[in-house]
């Protein structure tokens, strides 16, 4: 039986220099192979910083079983295959239930930032999602304000923003500050 919890796979890649377009050609191959398996809820691809070599990749499944199938299937296996000799290093990954994955360090020895650091993130970015999604449905279809349906779209608005805009983003832009202590 499939468990409810939806989880993501931290994938950390430290590229051999000079072996970026063919990385980049690699993900552009593997992301629409992997969004075709069962549960797949969406991939974010956070590109190296000038200082980096390391490009972090989350790919979100609804449940752990279908994160398993994708893990384990061959066709993930020959792409792994494919992409070794562009790396430094072993492909390092961790699998991460719920949304903790946004604070998953991108090099194995770096510890997660502390919670308060977490807390002021994810609210610099609820905050004024939570407040300016309602306005902007509010003005945008007024006949749905105070409605399920409107509350339902707020939510879907605000958590779509978060998830696949917002906190990609922010945690790209204020990285540095995350992992200082």
């Amino acid at each position: 039986m499939a468990h409810p919890q939806h989880v993501t796979l931290v994938i950390t890649h430290r590229l051999a220099p000079g072996n970026e377009q063919a990385y980049e050609a690699w993900l552009n191959r593997i992301m629409p192979d992997a969004a075709g398996f069962t549960g797949h809820l969406g991939v974010n691809v956070i590109r190296p910083s000038d200082s980096e070599q390391a490009y972090t990749v989350l790919v979100r499944f609804d449940n752990v079983d279908n994160l398993y199938r994708w893990l384990n299937s061959p066709l993930r296996k020959q792409y792994i295959e494919e992409v070794t000799p562009l790396l430094l290093e072993n492909d390092h990954i961790e699998i991460r239930p719920g949304a903790e994955f946004w604070f998953t360090p991108p090099n194995p020895g770096v510890r997660q930032p502390p919670q308060w650091k977490q807390f002021i993130i994810t609210l610099l970015v609820i905050f004024p999602s939570t407040n300016l999604v309602p306005w902007f449905w509010g003005l945008a279809l007024p006949q749905l304000n105070g409605t399920l349906l409107g509350h339902f779209l707020n939510d879907a608005t605000v958590v779509a923003l978060v998830v696949y805009l917002w906190m990609p983003i922010v945690t790209r832009v204020f990285h540095q500050w995350l992992i200082r202590r």
